[in-house]
């Protein structure tokens, strides 16, 4: 990066909001003398220009370009320059896929995708493995529609198909076996504590199975047009979202005897979620028209946390770091988040 040339009247930089963003996200940042009167300001993330959306003195609103890394952001307007920011910026991991839900990460770090497919195709790799030096290998063929995947506390790892109604269950060696059948169009999965296991069929029943595979109807909600994604969250509840056509969906939680309500209202296409140990919940979603990963309270305030375009899952690594799955890619963001687990 060219050095700094600092003025009394250079930018200053005094907020940058969301928290993070991949590129094709947008950071609003706030400051003085940001256009240095009326110059379009120059904005960079390290050695990588980004477009600037718009600009006053006191803001900018900036686009995160591709190439982009996680570091320091400055502002030129002119020939002075702002003090560098610090930002983080998620870095690509792996591309050529097909997320239609959060990733899964085993007790190791490594990561779990799939490539899903439109309905009824037959991909090459179902799922793909992403190991901790993030080398992207095939892991196992032969699910359609590869949708919802979870782990166990014995570290097997659960795919539901949504063309199948089937939920499978896989070795860490890629040893497949039939776990459950008959689970309508199945997205999302997720265990609670006891190793229960949840299964959303995407026309409104959320199943849970035991780990004797009997199978009850635990919960009925409107239906979807794309899948459920389930989480439970330290209270013991579980948390799931459904698009429908409407920009103002919602997020439920239903309680351990089976009993529904909402529990945030005001997201648009909310799909993948998460929770941290706080009780934090970080859903894939649109909030104002914005798009990326919202994060709600345990006193249900909600804000922007990540910004970035077609997020549709999320996951939290045992080192702190958020994997967000796009529709065709996975990105790692320096979070320093702690992640809830509720098997252990």
């Amino acid at each position: 990066m060219a050095s700094i040339k600092e003025t009394n009247h250079s930018p200053s930089i005094s907020q940058v909001i969301p928290v993070a963003a991949i590129p094709g996200g947008e950071f609003l940042i706030r400051g003085r003398n940001l256009t240095g009167g009326a110059q379009r300001p120059r904005v960079q993330f390290g050695d990588a220009r980004a477009a600037v959306v718009i600009s006053s003195d006191s803001f900018v609103v900036a686009r995160v370009p591709d190439g982009a890394v996680a570091g320091q952001l400055v502002v030129h307007a002119g020939a002075a320059s702002s003090k560098p920011y610090h930002c983080e910026v998620g870095i690509q991991i792996a591309d050529s896929l097909h997320p239609v839900a959060n990733p899964a990460i085993d007790a190791h770090g490594n990561i779990y995708t799939t490539f899903s497919g439109s309905r009824g195709q037959k991909t090459p790799v179902s799922v793909f493995k992403v190991d901790t030096n993030f080398h992207l290998k095939p892991f196992l063929s032969d699910v359609m529609n590869a949708t919802g995947l979870a782990f166990d506390r014995d570290g097997l790892l659960y795919i539901s198909s949504r063309y199948e109604g089937t939920v499978y269950q896989v070795t860490p060696k890629g040893v497949m076996s039939v776990y459950v059948e008959g689970m309508g169009v199945a997205t999302g999965i997720a265990f609670d504590k006891n190793e229960d296991l949840y299964v959303g069929d995407r026309s409104g029943t959320i199943f849970k199975i035991s780990r004797s595979r009997q199978i009850y109807v635990f919960a009925t909600l409107e239906p979807s047009i794309a899948a459920y994604h389930l989480a439970f969250g330290p209270d013991g509840w579980l948390y799931v979202t459904g698009p429908t056509t409407s920009s103002f969906d919602c997020v439920h939680r239903i309680s351990p005897e089976g009993n529904a309500e909402v529990f945030y209202r005001g997201l648009g296409r909310p799909q993948g979620l998460a929770f941290d140990v706080d009780g934090n919940l970080y859903v894939a979603s649109s909030l104002g028209g914005r798009r990326g990963v919202v994060r709600i309270t345990p006193g249900r305030q909600v804000g922007q946390f990540l910004s970035g375009p077609n997020v549709v899952g999320l996951a939290i690594t045992p080192g702190g770091s958020m994997v967000v799955a796009t529709n065709n890619a996975l990105y790692r963001v320096d979070t320093s988040l702690r992640g809830l687990s509720l098997l252990r």
